[in-house]
């Protein structure tokens, strides 16, 4: 049985609220030259940081695949193909993919069979894509524009502050 989104079992996030992540990143992360120890931090700030989440990490490019990266929750999959799936499909078509159901998503890869609605934002360096942030919740509906644009603004940072190391 699915679960569907109930926006009152935590506070959902706002632009402001987003925005004071972001900061809270920017802080973790700027000087320290460590990519790993980096997508670790940022991947338990937003575990611990956005509500009714069950997994929250990365998955960096190599070659025609994505490699499981640092992330917080359950196992994962370890490599995902170019194209498939959600993590591949938004890295393929550099393109964020907000999944308000996965089980209607064409291809999807179920690493966890709780996770019920994805969102995946690409991670650029030098002009092409090198990394997805991947974020799961157990509830339909669980993403929004808020989220897609909050998280959007987190890629952004982790450009930024982490060009040189991807």
């Amino acid at each position: 049985m699915q679960n569907s989104f109930d926006p009152t079992a935590g506070k959902p996030m706002d632009a402001a609220a987003y925005a004071a992540m972001n900061e809270a990143l920017r802080a973790l992360i700027t000087g320290v030259p460590h990519l790993t120890a980096n997508l670790a931090n940022a991947s338990a700030l937003l575990y611990d940081t956005l509500p009714d989440l069950n997994w929250a990490g990365f998955y960096l490019l190599e070659g025609e695949k994505l490699v499981l990266g640092p992330f917080q929750g359950k196992v994962a999959c370890i490599e995902i193909p170019l194209g498939r799936g959600v993590c591949g499909t938004a890295a393929a078509e550099d393109r964020t993919q907000l999944v308000k159901d996965v089980h209607e998503f064409p291809g999807h890869i179920a690493c966890d069979c709780a996770s019920n609605s994805e969102i995946v934002v690409p991670i650029h360096a030098r002009g092409a894509v090198v990394a997805v942030l991947d974020i799961d919740s157990p509830f339909v509906g669980r993403f929004t524009e808020v989220d897609r644009l909050g998280l959007e603004e987190t890629a952004r940072v982790l450009e930024q502050e982490l060009s040189a190391l991807l």
